[in-house]
């Protein structure tokens, strides 16, 4: 097995955050399109918008799950570099491949 250094974890940082921020705009776009068709609901309720806003709060669901997993990768990677710096090699190797399948 090939010897993890400090740097290797740290390169994650970087694409993770553009995927955290891509998640959070999609949740914005996606919580403004709700607060729009719930007004629209208000004044002309249809099934149809209904569905809308309820497909639409499965994918806010999915969107902050997303997140959630994108910040404990995040974590677990800190995790992975502090492990790395104390050397426990075996360990952080574990602790890393855990931050790669978040």
């Amino acid at each position: 097995m090939e010897e993890l250094t400090l740097t290797t974890p740290a390169l994650l940082f970087s694409a993770v955050s553009l995927i955290l921020l891509a998640y959070t705009n999609r949740f914005l776009s996606y919580a403004q399109l709700v607060r729009t068709l719930k007004e629209q609901h208000l004044q002309h309720p249809s099934q149809v918008t209904r569905a809308q806003i309820d497909n639409l709060r499965r994918r806010l669901h999915l969107t902050r799950t997303m997140q959630t997993l994108g910040v404990s990768s995040l974590f677990l990677c800190v995790v992975t570099m502090f492990l790395i710096y104390v050397g426990l090699d075996r360990l952080s190797a574990y602790v890393f491949g855990a931050a790669l399948l978040l």
